[in-house]
């Protein structure tokens, strides 16, 4: 009987690997596909525009144009490291209002019993079927209106109000957070504030962070709503400033490569310090 035991996961073993060897040849191939318009930019933002437009294929530049880096980063009608802090400010705020404000309403929604809560979640989801574009013109009026055009505060102060579809993804998140925890708080005397701040919203982290993830990814490439509300070029994030560089240099394809790169590696960066909570906080809404 030891020597069958012994044998039993051998087979098992010996079917499993051509398996995951397919498996991962499979997933190499489809991540080669997905990096190589990444890869060709790096391909292009290093070479002259002779060389891009040329018609033989050229996998790496023969000779690499480190140049371009400094002329992007120090070209006049491009101010990057001012456009890299503004997008990072909007980002960033947006990211943390987004999360507060959503996880608030998550809780209330998911952890509490108020009278027309349910009538209440319902006109929330609700506001997920109105077009954007929808509700542009009266908002820029009014914020025409108070005189803060020209500003963050009309980009930056709805998501002090919460976004309809995080707060219903924080909302299942909250309903999975048991029940006996929040009472067994209640009955020691805490307050709901206090148990959402040190409770719930610890149990939900994973979550948060995908919020938090997904809001910067989406905050980092808005293009429509800074070029109507912002006036400025140093107060333009990196989205319109690069659209404006671009404008001005349609002739010097390696540099617009060089500042799309430039534009792009901030999100890999935060994917790559952020990727084990977001995996885990992925995990958890496909077990919801």
């Amino acid at each position: 009987m030891s020597a069958a035991a012994d044998t039993a996961p051998r087979k098992r073993t010996g079917r499993a690997g051509p398996a995951r060897i397919l498996y991962h040849a499979v997933m190499l191939l489809i991540s080669a596909v997905f990096l190589l318009p990444f890869y060709w930019m790096i391909n292009s933002a290093l070479k002259t525009n002779s060389a891009i437009f040329s018609t033989r294929t050229q996998w790496w530049p023969a000779d690499p144009q480190w140049s371009n880096l400094w002329k992007t980063i120090n070209y006049p009608d491009f101010p990057f490291f001012a456009q890299l802090g503004n997008s990072v400010f909007y980002a960033g705020v947006a990211a943390i209002a987004t999360c507060m404000s959503c996880s608030l309403a998550g809780y209330s929604f998911g952890c509490l019993r108020w009278r027309y809560r349910d009538a209440a979640f319902a006109v929330t989801i609700a506001a997920l079927l109105i077009p954007p574009i929808v509700t542009l013109l009266p908002t820029y009026l009014f914020w025409a209106k108070l005189g803060l055009t020209g500003t963050y505060v009309p980009l930056l102060a709805p998501y002090f109000l919460g976004d309809a579809f995080f707060i219903f993804m924080l909302r299942q998140f909250f309903l999975g957070v048991p029940r006996e925890l929040l009472d067994a708080a209640r009955m020691d005397g805490a307050g709901e504030f206090r148990i959402f701040w040190q409770i719930a919203l610890p149990l939900i982290l994973p979550a948060l962070t995908v919020v938090a993830i997904f809001q910067t990814v989406y905050i980092w490439q808005e293009f429509m709503l800074p070029m109507i509300y912002l006036r400025d070029r140093s107060s333009f994030p990196l989205s319109v400033g690069l659209f404006s560089f671009r404008a001005q240099r349609t002739t010097e394809w390696s540099l617009v490569m060089m500042g799309s790169l430039l534009t792009t590696l901030p999100l890999i960066v935060l994917f790559f310090f952020t990727q084990r909570k977001f995996q885990q906080g992925i995990a958890a809404s496909g077990i919801k």
